[in-house]
């Protein structure tokens, strides 16, 4: 959990030793905390469990199972989403997509809908750019970026839209939606070649539950591998890029690939 040490270990029943763990259970209670703190925008609590392998090793965010994200709205929202996934041992997955009415306690299904556009014209794709550090390091390789993938006919009226929601969990939540297509989080590359420390950067627990997204069809990847083979721990940086759809991936995971490699 966020705010427990690698070193620490926290077992349930408590005080049950290391060797019975049958799951690693990661869980970050507030995802977005400077969206919430301000009354701005909802934060997210988000769970991921995944069987542990040995007593001597770590599960990844490949090896979640099951994934919950639950909205914790702002002060004027009536309504809450929760979105959870499983994934069965022959790999399949399944979503529900929930509404909660917090006034009449009422709960509606929704159905998930992310984009199923082909490019990024008129449409949200950001670059994490959340802090002071690094800020014009990413915005080059993001302007840069873009170009690549806008017609010389349209550079002139390019029309791509930033949304710099500071949670993980609001960003996966916001593609599964269909409001966005395209989020890139590579703080940590930019950091380390800047010299910033790594501490404002993406974490395990912030990315556990990118089964719901993957299982709403949202691609999620790291730079140089479409596998999320990161340990579930509190400390691991993470770089990632998701899309909205394969066909948005195909055509321009390639381009932020040779990018990265250009700029970090």
């Amino acid at each position: 959990m966020e705010g427990i040490e690698d070193e620490q270990t926290v077992t349930f029943p408590p005080n049950s030793p290391a060797t019975s763990i049958r799951y690693q259970l990661i869980i970050d209670p507030i995802d977005g905390t400077r969206g919430i703190m301000y009354d701005k925008r909802p934060a997210w609590a988000l769970i991921g469990l995944a069987e542990q392998p040995s007593p001597d090793s770590l599960p990844t965010l490949e090896d979640i199972a099951v994934a919950v994200m639950t909205e914790l709205p702002t002060s004027k929202q009536y309504l809450s989403e929760q979105l959870s996934a499983t994934r069965s041992p022959d790999g399949s997955t399944t979503l529900q997509r929930v509404s909660t009415n917090l006034i009449t306690g009422e709960i509606k299904a929704i159905p998930h809908a992310p984009s199923q556009a082909t490019d990024l014209n008129h449409g949200f794709a950001s670059v994490a750019k959340f802090f002071p550090q690094a800020k014009a390091a990413l915005a080059a390789f993001e302007e840069e970026l873009f170009a690549e993938l806008t017609p010389e006919s349209e550079k002139q009226d390019a029309l791509i839209f930033d949304d710099q929601y500071i949670s993980t969990g609001g960003q996966l939540y916001e593609l599964i939606a269909g409001h966005d297509r395209l989020v890139i989080d590579i703080r940590p590359l930019a950091f380390a070649k800047l010299g910033f420390p790594q501490s404002l950067t993406c974490h395990p627990y912030d990315l556990c539950t990118a089964l719901v997204a993957r299982a709403a069809g949202v691609i999620v990847t790291q730079p140089h591998t479409e596998y999320l083979n990161i340990p579930l721990d509190t400390t691991t940086t993470i770089n990632w890029i998701a899309y909205a759809n394969r066909a948005l991936a195909k055509k321009i995971h390639p381009v932020i690939t040779q990018l990265i490699q250009k700029h970090f």
